[in-house]
């Protein structure tokens, strides 16, 4: 093919370069883009130009060469404008303002996307106002804008649960064939494929983070010679038990007050719930069975079964043992990995996976070198709801909490076929394949989503320990592909749910309930409340939808 035919089907988006070598290679043409072929092997120069560019994205800054700047995120933005310049003009553009509703946590998220649109908007001509979000004002600044009908933004960072909210409001715009392309799909860990992203059958989604919860614990915590000498725990009952035996001890690597489990005891905006969840899930979620959060039949929750009850008692037992940090009634889950975790306080931890890169390659990180990660801890018996009654067998059931982070373009651009197309390419260039590897292996508050992020020998390469990095990827791994992995369910109103559970807990935890069964108990009455009031009818089918019953 000649090199201006293909460079303009490049620029119409009628065909990519992964499609032109699928059909280069389906004709036994390939050779057009490789060179002269041995008869051994065919590997298209470009191709190897892009594992280059996976190579040297990696080096910036260098893991251990401290935090990420702005100048970091420009830099990798830039040399991560190969697709959308696949599909995009310079300067076609110009004159759009799009505006941009996200969070700001921990410094991450929208800073980064500020660094990494940047060369973008440089580019395009077009030009991003930002809506900057605190965790906790998250879900009440969303719910807002859906309940008034103001939507004043045109590309939205949420996550799958919210979905049930926005896209079965019809919200968000459809997207685009050439940016499914681009951001090739067909990576995504399975979990995250559809039915996660869509609704009705259309596509919504760009896929920006994989989530999951993973146990991160102290390598001088566990094991011969260490705090313990014990072994790292596999189930809650031990890890409650070593948290009471740490009291007393000396952390080896501060000098300063041992500490065991760092249970995030103040709400987060719904956030927070995830990790009650962490260890409801072994109790309350059996194998081979989807449901743990209402009943299938009823929309009944089963919040205040006995699985959940004995979740909320664990946290209430270390309250009672006076066993965690100072003031730990105020902290919520970005003080347990940031302020305390990464900084010295505490042994074990339940986050989402981005503490592993944070820990090597944050400032703030103080543990890089004795930081270990498994999946979510199990417990000796489970509740199965439908005999009501407990099983004396070991039970794991790693908590895929949130389903990841995605970018979402409101349908409010659908009528200006520039904004659109402008508000889909920032999206895609948020979501490509490559800087989403940078964005895993970095502080960005995402964490590895697609197959291609475990590739170890990059990571290696890229300056990363060997074993640390089979350790915090595998952790990822194996929670994503565990049988019994609890996911939630994309329904309308999920985080009011959250929201409201995360106020009685709060209640139950400052012992203004008299028992972890009457705090179970007003959730469950909460709960029942906001079903009600959206419909139970519909809830009750959409969930069932959810859990593919």
């Amino acid at each position: 093919m000649r090199r201006e035919i293909y460079e303009a089907m490049m620029k119409a988006g009628k065909i990519s370069r992964r499609n032109m070598l699928k059909g280069a290679a389906a004709t036994g043409a390939v050779a057009a883009f490789s060179g002269v072929s041995t008869g051994v092997s065919v590997r298209p120069a470009w191709a190897a130009a892009h594992e280059s560019l996976r190579a040297a994205i990696l080096k910036i800054p260098g893991v251990g060469m401290g935090s990420p700047t702005d100048a970091d995120w420009q830099k990798v933005g830039e040399m991560c404008m190969g697709p959308v310049k696949e599909v995009v003009a310079e300067g076609e553009f110009k004159g759009v303002e799009l505006t941009f509703m996200g969070l700001n946590n921990q410094n991450l998220h929208n800073f980064l996307f500020r660094g990494f649109l940047k060369p973008w908007e440089r580019y395009t001509g077009a030009k991003i106002n930002w809506i900057d979000l605190a965790q906790a004002d998250y879900n009440a600044r969303l719910q807002q804008s859906i309940a008034t009908g103001t939507v004043d933004f045109d590309i939205l960072e949420m996550g799958a649960p919210f979905e049930g909210d926005v896209l079965g409001r019809g919200m968000a715009s459809e997207m685009p064939g050439w940016v499914a392309d681009i951001i090739d799909m067909d990576d995504y860990v399975d979990y995250l494929k559809a039915p996660v992203g869509t609704w009705n059958g259309k596509t919504h989604r760009v896929s920006i983070d994989g989530d999951c919860h993973t146990f991160a614990y102290r390598t001088d915590y566990f094991g011969p010679g260490s705090v313990t000498g014990r072994d790292v725990p596999k189930t809650w009952q031990e890890v409650n038990e070593i948290t009471k035996a740490l009291k007393g001890k000396t952390d080896p690597l501060t000098g300063l007050e041992a500490y065991g489990y760092l249970d995030p005891l103040k709400g987060w905006g719904g956030f927070g719930f995830y990790f009650i969840e962490n260890r409801a899930t072994a109790y309350v979620k059996k194998p081979g069975d989807p449901v743990w959060l209402f009943d299938p039949d009823t929309m009944k929750p089963l919040v205040n079964t006995p699985g959940w009850v004995q979740a909320i008692q664990d946290v209430m037992d270390l309250i009672a043992a006076d066993v965690y940090p100072p003031d730990q009634i105020n902290a919520d889950p970005g003080t347990t990995a940031f302020q305390q975790f990464l900084a010295g306080t505490g042994s074990m931890l339940m986050w989402w996976g981005d503490v592993g890169s944070n820990a090597r390659t944050s400032d703030t990180s103080v543990v890089g070198d004795v930081v270990g990660f498994g999946i979510n801890p199990g417990s000796e018996r489970y509740y199965d709801r439908a005999t009501g009654q407990w099983v004396n067998e070991y039970n794991e059931a790693p908590n895929m909490a949130y389903i990841g982070w995605g970018i979402y373009v409101m349908a409010t651009v659908d009528g200006d076929p520039k904004k659109k197309k402008a508000a889909w390419s920032a999206a895609a260039h948020l979501g490509g394949k490559d800087i989403s590897l940078w964005a895993s292996a970095y502080p960005s508050g995402f964490q590895p989503y697609r197959n291609s992020h475990f590739n170890y020998d990059e990571w290696e390469a890229a300056g990363y320990d060997r074993a640390f990095i089979e350790d915090y990827l595998g952790s990822n791994r194996d929670s994503y592909n565990h049988p019994n992995a609890a996911i939630e369910p994309r329904i309308p109103g999920i985080f009011q749910y959250y929201s409201v559970a995360e106020d009685e807990l709060a209640k139950g935890f400052a012992g203004q309930y008299a028992s972890a069964q009457e705090t179970a108990d007003a959730i469950a009455a909460a709960w029942e409340k906001i079903t009600d009031q959206i419909g139970r009818e519909q809830q009750l089918k959409l969930y069932r939808a959810s859990l593919g019953l």
